[in-house]
């Protein structure tokens, strides 16, 4: 039989019950192997139920004393029960000095108390117990992931000022760095917000017309890190140039949030022809253009793309690629059966083949004779600019795209001497 003998209105603060006739404090923490939370108990007398009921800077106290011995039990081990007693009258019935001594001795969670408010400078300084005066009932969760963040700077040695906390906090950035940053303008305070605009309209006008394209190799939505990298490094150049003043921590989120942007842009945007480099739109005349093409992966999967598709070959065979590419899956072919060429894409050593028919083998039974060459590629948007030339030119007008070698093993030693570099 277990009965609530006293609760504050915070549903986390640890209750008093009453089970099987002995009091108990009763608090919820940590998680179990199926992420449920855990629920502890540890016998009290009633001076400390009274002291408890009295004073809610001594209930908090204990609690952030308990808390690391909810986590040391882990996901199924028992409380130490005994080590939770143990806490008791230091804290709840000992003089304010001596629970300020008591707690250089033991460890708490320091991140609990101030969520309820506590002074954090004086908390610092070891005046535990003169810290909570103004604590409250009701937590802030924020203030203390505030806290937190504040100190994981602090111990890489980074120091923010006014400005700097203004970018973070406008960007969404403040309290987690890792958090897709967004633009907050009411985050910030009025009389910073126009430095703020400042940083970020010269991190704009930097990389105006700049785009972060599409890398289908690693799925329909990935976006290519080359574009992403050169983005952040002019971003980061103009606003460091502009604003000297800021700390790495404000350039960063300022530059991630140009690069987050433009990505998002990118993968709202059909993928189609305007993707393609400016130079490879040359006109290789009509007798070269494809009107039907056979795409496949190395899973023997294949689609075919006629001229009269509504969209383009180079988009169907880039969208087919990020359908199927895997870890498992990184070589694509396209091929053109009329012409009797067609190029292979190796996705996992940055090569391409192109493959055209010699003799197409006859009634006979000869077999027929292709030849096979190979070509280094630079990233994904050698990939495109191959891909498109192809698809307009055939394997004749890759000739100037590249350097094509028809031994495999002097390509296989270009290649590692290209990895080695």
């Amino acid at each position: 039989m277990r009965d609530i003998v006293f609760a504050r209105k915070s549903g986390w603060i640890p209750d008093v019950i009453r089970e099987d006739g002995e009091l108990k404090l009763m608090l919820g923490a940590g998680a179990d192997a199926n992420h449920a939370p855990r629920t502890f108990t540890f016998s009290i007398g009633e001076a400390h139920l009274a002291v408890i009921r009295e004073d809610l800077a001594r209930h908090l106290l204990l609690w952030s004393a308990v808390l690391p011995l909810c986590d040391a039990a882990g996901t199924r081990g028992r409380l130490d029960e005994d080590a939770a007693v143990a806490l008791l009258d230091p804290i709840l019935l000992s003089a304010p000095a001596d629970v300020d001594a008591f707690f250089q001795r033991i460890r708490w969670d320091k991140g609990r108390l101030i969520a309820h408010g506590a002074d954090i400078d004086l908390l610092e300084r070891g005046q535990v117990c003169e810290s909570m005066r103004a604590a409250t009932e009701t937590s802030d969760g924020e203030r203390a992931q505030k806290y937190h963040a504040d100190r994981r700077r602090a111990e890489r040695g980074a120091v923010l000022g006014p400005l700097d906390a203004a970018i973070l906090m406008y960007t969404g950035q403040y309290l987690h760095g890792s958090t897709i940053p967004g633009r907050k303008p009411e985050a910030v305070a009025p009389a910073l917000l126009t430095e703020v605009m400042r940083v970020i309209a010269t991190a704009e006008q930097s990389c105006a017309g700049m785009r972060i394209g599409r890398d289908p190799r690693r799925g329909k939505r990935a976006t290519d890190k080359r574009d992403w990298d050169r983005m952040a490094k002019t971003v980061d150049a103009a606003v460091r140039r502009a604003h000297p003043e800021l700390v790495d921590d404000a350039v960063r989120t300022v530059s991630f949030l140009m690069c987050s942007e433009a990505a998002d842009r990118s993968r709202s945007t059909p993928m189609e022809e305007d993707e393609e480099a400016p130079g490879d739109r040359a006109d290789f005349g009509e007798s070269a253009r494809k009107t039907i093409l056979s795409f496949t992966d190395d899973k023997g999967v294949e689609k075919k793309w006629l001229a009269d598709s509504p969209r383009t070959a180079t988009a169907e065979f880039w969208e087919f690629v990020g359908d199927r590419s895997a870890a498992d899956n990184e070589v694509f072919t396209i091929e053109d059966e009329e012409m009797g060429e067609g190029i292979q894409l190796h996705f996992y050593a940055d090569s391409i083949a192109r493959i055209t028919t010699v003799h197409a083998g006859g009634g006979g039974g000869s077999d027929p004779e292709y030849r096979v060459e190979y070509s280094l590629v630079d990233g994904i948007g050698g990939y495109r600019n191959l891909v498109s030339v192809f698809v307009r030119g055939g394997c004749a007008a890759l000739e100037q795209h590249g350097s094509w070698m028809s031994d495999a093993a002097e390509f296989e030693r270009a290649r590692r001497r290209r990895d080695a570099e």
